[in-house]
Protein backbone atom coordinates (compact mmCIF):
# COMPACT_ATOMS: atom_id res chain seq x y z
CA UNK A 1 0.00 0.00 0.00
CA UNK A 2 1.54 3.62 -0.80
CA UNK A 3 0.32 6.86 1.14
CA UNK A 4 1.60 10.37 0.35
CA UNK A 5 2.27 11.82 3.81
CA UNK A 6 2.19 15.70 4.89
CA UNK A 7 3.43 17.47 7.23
CA UNK A 8 2.94 20.53 8.68
CA UNK A 9 4.37 23.76 10.92
CA UNK A 10 6.80 22.96 13.50
CA UNK A 11 6.98 19.26 12.55
CA UNK A 12 7.41 20.13 9.06
CA UNK A 13 10.99 22.00 10.33
CA UNK A 14 11.72 19.43 12.54
CA UNK A 15 11.38 16.81 10.27
CA UNK A 16 13.21 18.96 6.97
CA UNK A 17 10.51 17.49 5.01
CA UNK A 18 7.30 18.38 4.09
CA UNK A 19 5.40 15.45 1.77
CA UNK A 20 6.41 11.79 1.26
CA UNK A 21 5.44 8.95 -0.47
CA UNK A 22 5.37 5.88 1.40
CA UNK A 23 5.10 1.91 0.40
CA UNK A 24 3.75 0.48 4.06
CA UNK A 25 3.70 -2.93 5.15
CA UNK A 26 0.41 -4.69 5.25
CA UNK A 27 0.50 -4.35 9.44
CA UNK A 28 -0.30 -0.48 9.07
CA UNK A 29 -3.61 -0.22 9.00
CA UNK A 30 -5.12 2.92 10.75
CA UNK A 31 -3.81 6.69 11.14
CA UNK A 32 -2.16 5.36 14.90
CA UNK A 33 -0.49 2.20 13.09
CA UNK A 34 0.99 4.98 10.52
CA UNK A 35 2.02 7.35 12.93
CA UNK A 36 3.91 4.48 15.06
CA UNK A 37 5.58 3.10 11.62
CA UNK A 38 7.08 7.22 10.89
CA UNK A 39 8.03 7.36 14.86
CA UNK A 40 10.01 4.28 14.78
CA UNK A 41 12.54 5.92 12.14
CA UNK A 42 14.11 7.61 15.32
CA UNK A 43 15.75 10.73 16.57
CA UNK A 44 13.47 13.94 14.92
CA UNK A 45 10.94 11.26 14.08
CA UNK A 46 10.23 10.03 17.26
CA UNK A 47 8.43 12.91 18.48
CA UNK A 48 5.66 12.27 16.14
CA UNK A 49 4.85 9.44 18.95
CA UNK A 50 5.48 12.43 21.77
CA UNK A 51 2.67 15.46 20.85
CA UNK A 52 -0.12 14.64 22.83
CA UNK A 53 -2.35 17.21 20.72
CA UNK A 54 -1.25 15.96 17.10
CA UNK A 55 -4.04 16.29 14.79
CA UNK A 56 -4.49 14.28 11.37
CA UNK A 57 -6.39 14.25 8.30
CA UNK A 58 -6.86 11.82 5.76
CA UNK A 59 -7.54 13.07 2.24
CA UNK A 60 -8.55 16.59 3.97
CA UNK A 61 -11.11 15.33 6.08
CA UNK A 62 -10.00 15.90 9.87
CA UNK A 63 -9.70 12.33 11.46
CA UNK A 64 -8.84 10.72 14.87
CA UNK A 65 -5.51 8.31 15.27
CA UNK A 66 -8.48 4.81 15.09
CA UNK A 67 -9.13 6.54 10.99
CA UNK A 68 -8.13 3.87 8.28
CA UNK A 69 -5.49 4.32 5.93
CA UNK A 70 -5.79 2.72 2.36
CA UNK A 71 -3.94 3.11 -0.74
CA UNK A 72 -3.59 5.99 -2.65
CA UNK A 73 -4.33 7.94 0.68
CA UNK A 74 -3.09 11.57 1.64
CA UNK A 75 -2.57 11.42 5.64
CA UNK A 76 -1.67 14.76 6.89
CA UNK A 77 0.05 15.69 10.59
CA UNK A 78 -0.74 18.80 12.16
CA UNK A 79 1.24 19.55 15.56
CA UNK A 80 -0.12 22.24 18.12
CA UNK A 81 0.53 25.90 16.60
CA UNK A 82 0.13 28.65 19.39
CA UNK A 83 -0.55 32.05 17.83
CA UNK A 84 -3.18 34.72 17.95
Amino acid sequence: MTVTVLYFAALKEALGVSSESLALSPGVATVADLRAHLAARGEAWAQLASFKNLRCAVNQDMVPLTAAVKEGDEVAFFPPVTGG
